[in-house]
């Protein structure tokens, strides 16, 4: 009986929770992987970031508005990602906008890439397993017949 239990358990995990991982990864990861990208390498628009107000859960974050170097226009109330561990309301640092939705990178850099690189290709696995999971549970119905 408790194999039982546990192979239902499996299952449901499989089915369920590959897509829901997919699409949770896939969703969160993938948009900002090349803005990610290029901050890293320098690329993007230079200019200053501004902390405006933190919000904390899990973990804290700064919001406040990028101001473009050579003009142009700026975001409001956008993240600073890779910013400097004790920002204070008022503190500048010098910003990269390379398009990520919502936020912009600290010049001194950080790991964020890795975090958006390794969440979109979590949720790459993820749908490629229950790809897999599909073509083998329609493969062993053809096996068994009507």
């Amino acid at each position: 009986m408790a194999g039982g239990a546990a192979g239902w358990g499996r299952k449901v995990l499989l089915w369920a929770g590959l897509p829901f991982l997919a699409l949770l990864g896939l969703a969160l990861g993938v948009p900002d992987v090349a803005p990610a990208w290029q901050a890293k390498s320098g690329g993007g628009t230079a200019g200053t970031f501004t902390a405006l107000h933190e919000r904390c859960s899990r973990y804290c974050v700064w919001y406040g508005d990028f101001v473009p170097d050579g003009g142009g226009t700026p975001r409001h109330d956008v993240i600073v990602y890779d910013g400097p561990d004790r920002l204070t309301q008022g503190t500048t640092v010098a910003a990269r906008d390379t398009g990520a939705r919502r936020g912009v990178f600290a010049v001194r850099g950080g790991d964020t890439w890795l975090l958006f690189s390794g969440l979109a290709g979590a949720g790459a696995l993820a749908a490629i397993g229950w790809v897999v999971l599909l073509v083998r549970a329609m493969t062993s119905r053809r096996r068994v017949g009507p």
